[in-house]
C-alpha cells in the first residue's frame, strides 16, 4: 500500500490561497476516484476539490474557515501501489484531523461509501453526539430545527460525512418520541445556544459589505411606481407565449428598463477604481442578479443584457438563480457585473436600503408591489404600486443625475410600450 496526497491546486486568476470551508469526507472513509472530498473558496466562488485515486482518508490537512495556500497539503490517502508519496516517514506530520491508521487486511479495491436513505436508518437507536462534536447541517436545516425545538446532536445524518438533511429531519419528527420522551414543545423552555463560525461565502459577504461601507459614500434614493400597466402586459404576454417560451416575471421588464434608461445616464452604467483613481463607463450591460441561497447572498451575472429579448433575459436569469442557489454558479458567473438589481420579492417590504456592489456604483432595489388607492385625474382608482429603493456611490454620482435616472425607469414601467421603441 501508497500513500497519496493532494495538494491545495491552483485554481487560477492569481490566487495564492484559499479558504476551506468544508469537508465532505472524514478519516477513515473510503473514497471512490472522482468523489469530492472538499469544497474551497476563493473572492469570487466555491470550487469543488475531488479525488484523483480510490483509497481510504488517511489525514486531514485544514480545519473549515483555514486559508490555505495553494500547494499546500490538503489531504492523504492510502491507494494500492505507491501512490505519489514515496518516503511517508519523512513526511511532516498532519496534525489536523490526523489519527493513526490500523492495519488493514488483504481486501478487495476501495468502493465508494454507499450512504443510506434516512427511511433505512429509522429503527437505528439514537445516540447523541459528544458535546464537542459539531453536526453538520445547512443553515436551512439549522432554522427548521431550531423552530421546532429539536437538538441537532440527536439527529441521525444521512448525507456525506453524516450531514443531517431536511429528510432526517422529517424521519426524526415522525417517531413517536426523542431522547427526553418527546419532540420539545414550541413553548419548552430553551437554555441550548450555538456558536456559529463566519466562514466561507459569509465570512465573504461580511468582507465585502464592511469595505463597501467604508469605503463607498453611499446615498439612497426612493420613488413609488405604478406598475400596472407593465404587470397588465406581462400577464397578456404569459398567457399568450407562455406554453412556448416561458413564464415572465417582473424582472426582465425592470432590466429592459435599466437598460434602456443607462443609455442617457452611462456614468451609472461604470466600475470605479478608487485605488488608481479611474471611473470605467461600460457599454455592455451585464445585471448582477442579487439571489439569496442557504449560505448567502450571491450576485450572479446576466451578461449582455442590453442584446438579449424579455424571454432570453428571463430563461438567463432562472438558470443563474438556480445555479446560485445551488452553489453550481461558476467564477465567471459571479463576477463582472456593471450595475446590480436586488429584490426580495413578496418580502420587499416599503423601503430598503441596498449596499452597492462595489467597484459598481449603483444598485437599485425592488419593493413589493401592494394594491392600494390613488387619485388619477381627480378620481380615486385602485392600482398596482411599487417602490424602487435605489442606492449610489456619492463619489461618482450625482444626486441630480440618481434621481433622473429613476424617473427615466419610472416612465418606462408605467408607460411599457417605452421599453420597446428605438
Amino acid at each position: 500500500m501508497g500513500t497519496h496526497v493532494i495538494k491545495m491546486p491552483d485554481i487560477g486568476e492569481g490566487i495564492a490561497q484559499v479558504e476551506l470551508v468544508e469537508w465532505f469526507v472524514k478519516v477513515g472513509d473510503v473514497i471512490a476516484e472522482d468523489q469530492v472530498v472538499a469544497d474551497v473558496m476563493t473572492d469570487k466562488a466555491t470550487v469543488e476539490i475531488p479525488s484523483p485515486v480510490s483509497g481510504k482518508v488517511l489525514a486531514l490537512g485544514g480545519q473549515p474557515g483555514e486559508v490555505m495556500a495553494v500547494g499546500s497539503e490538503l489531504i492523504r490517502i492510502e491507494v494500492e501501489g505507491s501512490g505519489n508519496h514515496v518516503d511517508v516517514t519523512q513526511a511532516k506530520p498532519v496534525e489536523v484531523h490526523s489519527a493513526p491508521v490500523a492495519p488493514k487486511p488483504e481486501a478487495p479495491a476501495p468502493q465508494p461509501v454507499a450512504y443510506q436513505a434516512p427511511e433505512q436508518h429509522a429503527e437505528a437507536p439514537i445516540v447523541p453526539r459528544q458535546p464537542g462534536d459539531k453536526p453538520l447541517a445547512s443553515p436551512a436545516v439549522r432554522k427548521r430545527a431550531l423552530d421546532a425545538g429539536i437538538e441537532l446532536r440527536y439527529v441521525h445524518g444521512s448525507g456525506p460525512a453524516g450531514r443531517i438533511l431536511h429528510e432526517d429531519l422529517d424521519a426524526f419528527m415522525s417517531k413517536p418520541h426523542s431522547p427526553a420522551g418527546q419532540v420539545p414543545s414550541g413553548y419548552a423552555k430553551r437554555t441550548d445556544s450555538e456558536q456559529v463560525q463566519v466562514i466561507g461565502l459569509r465570512r465573504k459577504i461580511a468582507q465585502r459589505m464592511q469595505d463597501a461601507k467604508r469605503r463607498v459614500a453611499h446615498f439612497s434614493y426612493v420613488e413609488e411606481i405604478d406598475v400596472t400597466a407593465v404587470e397588465a402586459l406581462r400577464q397578456q404576454l404569459n398567457a399568450k407565449h407562455g406554453n412556448t417560451r416561458g413564464k415572465l416575471t417582473l424582472l426582465p421588464f425592470l432590466v429592459r428598463a435599466l437598460v434602456v434608461a443607462l443609455r442617457d445616464f452611462p456614468q451609472i452604467n461604470a466600475t470605479y477604481d478608487d485605488e488608481a483613481q479611474v471611473i470605467t463607463r461600460h457599454g455592455a450591460v451585464h445585471v448582477g442578479i442579487a439571489t439569496q441561497g442557504d449560505n448567502g447572498l450571491m450576485v450572479p451575472v446576466l451578461r449582455h443584457a442590453e442584446a438579449a429579448s424579455l424571454w432570453a433575459n428571463a430563461s438567463e436569469i432562472a438558470r443563474l438563480a438556480n445555479a446560485a442557489r445551488t452553489n453550481k454558479a461558476s467564477r465567471e458567473e459571479l463576477s463582472g457585473s456593471t450595475i446590480t438589481l436586488t429584490s426580495l420579492g413578496a418580502l420587499g417590504g416599503i423601503v430598503s436600503t441596498p449596499v452597492v456592489n462595489t467597484p459598481e456604483v449603483a444598485i437599485v432595489g425592488v419593493n413589493r408591489i401592494v394594491e392600494r388607492p390613488v387619485v388619477i385625474d381627480g378620481q380615486i382608482v385602485v392600482r398596482k404600486m411599487m417602490n424602487l429603493s435605489s442606492s449610489f456611490d456619492h463619489r461618482v454620482v450625482d444626486g441630480m443625475d440618481a434621481a433622473q435616472f429613476i424617473q427615466a425607469v419610472r416612465g418606462l414601467l408605467e408607460q411599457p410600450a417605452c421599453l420597446f421603441l428605438e
